[in-house]
């Protein structure tokens, strides 16, 4: 018998393939080999934005991993040299929130109570403890990338890049101390950056008391009017360090009496008919101005506050809601800060770092903050100062980990300047490729439009150490280290072998270089996103080892996350990048959307819809799981997972394909049964008519699978693969569904005469570019069909072969257009069949 095809059964498991196939890319080592076979082509840079391995893996994180796996393979058969690195994201407040969570602990003095050594321990064995779930699920799903030598953010040679890129931010100018109103985490004991409030979870709705307070005024015109001051809060806790109310200096402000009362209220006079009713009467006006300085008495004398209380001008003041009076508590906001520093006045702090008032307060010592509202609130109604009140729906910042509500809070903290590259953040952007477009310059853009400086401190422990020594004697003489090796000559010993953890670098002092006074580490760690947006030259340890490497891997041409890391890890890669290097560290992102349960909600284990990503795959296959990822819509829309869709994919789209390669395969080693025939194998493609001498059918069928290359290479150049998915979906159908059925006969007839040799090659063609064409998406299904149709001197995997080139000479845009208005004819005659109750078979006397 002649040499043939090996058979494709017409029953075939998907997941036992798909074992079998990962089996045979290990032996074989096909991921090193497509590596080795591009090393001279151009490089093509993907960075792999890193996990933390402490909670298992679901089926979003295989969904980011598809489009990781996706445009690299791609770009692989395209010739270029994709290296593709592991990471594992070990630092930060979630790590630390699990571990006290496991270990009982409630705070930082129980932290320190047992210990920030063995804590710390805790957590870097926390971090690596669902390494191999996620290797396997990597693994399980295709996903090529480098798992041996994949960085880690707590390697101390990570450490130490990092430390070298701050020395570079400060050696600018541009890492700075200051006092300043920051998102602060109670339970944590720790300020948050403002990029942070915009992860999931930073926002939650809550409902809050919605209050107007009297604060009588104790001198002056408007004292002889017996007149009160009227201000609204939604944070009726603050009240108890109200310092000043501020006024914009060119509003109008009116003393009224509002219908059927005899009491005098102050507001602003756009707002005079909502707050105080269409009937209120004027009694005077005011420029916000000539109200300065205007003493009144506060609501509450729970906490000393000396120098204070009367009214100050303020630029921020709106009249878009309340009463167009603003009450300051400068302890706990932005604006109220800079208006009565301006004035000279205290900032008196009653809320301790645990969120609780201090014992010493009366009233509310010992409370949590926000459990306060009601208890001042009442109190003010009952000394006649609550004009009226109610409460209201609205979003509050929440620790985005451990979900504790947050204070603005004025902390002593270490500070990135980040508006001071503003402009060249944005002249970045400008240069950067969004998919989708609108993040460009909308979600993300007017976060660069609105940056603020990077509160990069934080006042916990498992994290990189900031690299900052002050001097006791002069706290103005900060030395920057960038290295263990620089941090043991400043020493005077050899301490390139510490753990560049806490506690071990907090003992290290030194001489001050300025004055010789004893420099001690600040003891705070840094904000892990910092640490993430470094991997582009800390992964390699660069610049004190492997820089070379580095500066061929910089930047990425390629990142890719959901779109909620506009605000995390997107920005700390751009904003790290420019910083250190003048220049972003990627080109080209792709935005993700939700991954949401089959009924349309959110995956959440509260609400036990998570899918686990291994049953998944095994019981339908990781091809369909990465098709319907890619293809089953826009990559940065949401979309729901669950065994119906997959189920679809499997029988439409790769049954469909399997099945049109399983009828060639029969057909053509059945060409070479009887005395004297041979099976049809690609070298017998020479023996068919030139392309444009082939049947019409044929013609079409190779002008349609080539306009498919154009439009998937496109559509992947484009990183659309939803597009690309649509097409390759279209053309399955076609080829099995309108090809094949219409040249059974020919097959039937086998290869022998020119209409059967110009069947089997165009069949063949079609699939050996169409397996290429869908590699990348299935890499599973289509290696073991490539290795059953290849030619003997073709790649022994799909994934080592090249990228389809289309052949514009096969392209017939008018043929396209015939066939799609005769298929169109079909359906409707296959329509009125049913519709008249006509069998497909029986033949008709005329069709109108």
């Amino acid at each position: 018998m002649s040499r043939q095809f090996r058979p494709l059964p017409a029953q075939v498991d998907l997941p036992a393939l798909e074992r079998d196939m990962l089996r045979r890319w290990q032996e074989n080592k096909i991921f090193e080999r497509s590596l080795e076979r591009t090393a001279g082509g151009p490089r093509w840079v993907f960075y792999e934005g890193p996990p933390t391995a402490n909670g298992m893996p679901g089926v979003h994180h295989v969904e980011a991993r598809v489009f990781k796996d996706v445009f690299p393979r791609f770009r692989t058969m395209k010739g270029y040299h994709v290296p593709r690195k592991a990471g594992w994201d070990c630092h930060g407040l979630p790590v630390e929130v699990a571990v006290e969570k496991e270990l009982g602990l409630t705070g930082k003095r129980d932290i320190e109570d047992y210990g920030v050594a063995e804590f710390n321990d805790r957590c870097r064995e926390s971090v690596l403890r669902h390494v191999d779930a996620f290797e396997e699920m990597t693994e399980r799903m295709g996903y090529w990338v480098d798992m041996s030598q994949a960085y880690r953010t707590m390697d101390p040679s990570y450490v130490e890049a990092v430390w070298w890129s701050l020395k570079q931010v400060f050696d600018k100018d541009l890492l700075f101390r200051d006092f300043r109103i920051t998102p602060y985490c109670p339970r944590c004991g720790t300020g948050l950056s403002d990029h942070e409030l915009g992860q999931p979870g930073g926002y939650e709705t809550v409902s809050s008391p919605s209050v107007y307070v009297r604060m009588p005024v104790t001198a002056g015109p408007l004292a002889e009017l017996d007149a009160k001051l009227l201000i609204w809060t939604t944070t009726p806790w603050t009240l108890v360090s109200n310092t000043a109310v501020a006024v914009h200096p060119d509003v109008t402000y009116v003393a009224a009496r509002p219908a059927g009362s005899d009491e005098v209220l102050v507001v602003a006079e756009p707002l005079l008919a909502r707050v105080l009713g269409e009937d209120a009467e004027v009694l005077a006006s005011f420029q916000g101005r000539e109200l300065e300085r205007t003493p009144y008495s506060r609501p509450f004398e729970l906490v000393e506050i000396p120098d204070a209380h009367y009214v100050v001008l303020g630029d921020y003041v709106t009249v878009e809601d309340g009463t167009g009076l603003v009450h300051q508590a400068p302890a706990f906001g932005a604006d109220d800060m800079t208006v009565c520093k301006n004035y000279g006045m205290p900032i008196v702090n009653p809320v301790g770092p645990d969120g609780r008032f201090l014992g010493t307060v009366p009233m509310v010592g010992g409370k949590f903050f926000k459990d306060a509202d009601e208890q001042l609130t009442e109190d003010l109604r009952i000394r006649g100062l609550l004009f009226k009140g109610g409460h209201f729906d609205h979003s509050y910042p929440h620790c985005w980990r451990c979900h504790t509500p947050l204070l603005y809070y004025a902390l002593p903290a270490w500070y990135i300047r980040t508006t001071a590259v503003k402009e060249r953040l944005l002249e970045e952007n400008a240069k950067t490729n969004w998919f989708p477009e609108n993040v460009k310059e909308g979600r993300y853009g007017e976060w660069l439009r609105n940056n603020v400086d990077w509160s990069l401190s934080r006042s916990r422990y498992w994290g990189t150490p900031l690299p900052l020594w002050v001097c006791a004697d002069d706290e103005d003489h900060i030395t920057c280290v960038g290295s263990l090796k620089e941090l043991g000559e400043l020493a005077g010993r050899d301490l390139t072998a510490l753990e560049p953890h806490r506690p071990y670098v907090d003992d290290v002092t030194f001489p001050c270089p300025t004055c010789g006074g004893t420099a001690r580490r600040v003891p705070d760690v840094i904000d892990a996103w910092y640490d993430s947006g470094s991997m582009p030259f800390a992964q390699w340890g660069a610049p004190h080892m492997n820089q070379d490497v580095f500066e061929k891997s910089y930047p990425a041409q390629f990142i890719c996350e959901a779109q909620d890391q506009t605000r995390g890890w997107f920005y700390s890669l751009m904003a790290v990048g420019t910083l250190v290097f003048d220049r972003s560290s990627y080109e080209n992102v792709l935005c993700l959307g939700l991954i949401l349960a089959e009924d349309g909600r959110k995956m959440s284990k509260h609400l036990g819809n998570v899918l686990q990503p291994i049953p998944l795959m095994d019981q339908h296959g990781a091809d369909a799981l990465r098709w319907y990822m890619a293809a089953g819509g826009l990559p940065w829309a949401s979309r729901r997972v669950g065994p119906n869709v997959l189920e679809e994919i499997v029988r439409k789209v790769l049954l469909t394909y399997w099945n049109t390669a399983s009828f060639f395969v029969l057909y053509a080693n059945a060409a070479g049964e009887g005395e004297g025939r041979r099976a049809w194998t690609p070298d017998r493609a020479a023996e068919a008519p030139a392309p444009a001498d082939r049947p019409l059918l044929d013609r079409w069928a190779l002008a349609e699978l080539h306009r498919t290359v154009k439009e998937v290479d496109d559509a992947l150049e484009q990183f659309d693969t939803a597009r690309a998915g649509r097409r390759l979906a279209e053309f399955v159908d076609d080829l099995s569904n309108w090809y094949v059925r219409r040249s059974r006969r020919r097959f039937w007839a086998g290869p022998e005469t020119a209409e059967g040799a110009s069947a089997f090659a165009t069949l063949y063609e079609c699939l050996e570019t169409l397996t290429r064409l869908m590699a990348p998406l299935t890499p599973f299904i289509t290696d073991h069909v490539w290795d059953v149709l290849r030619p003997e001197d073709a790649p022994e995997s799909v994934h080592l072969a090249e990228w389809p080139a289309v052949r514009e000479d096969l392209l017939d845009p008018a043929l396209t257009e015939h066939m799609a208005l005769v298929r169109r004819l079909v359906e409707l005659g296959r329509a009125a069949r049913v519709a008249s109750g006509v069998r497909t078979r029986q033949p008709l006397g005329r069709a109108l």
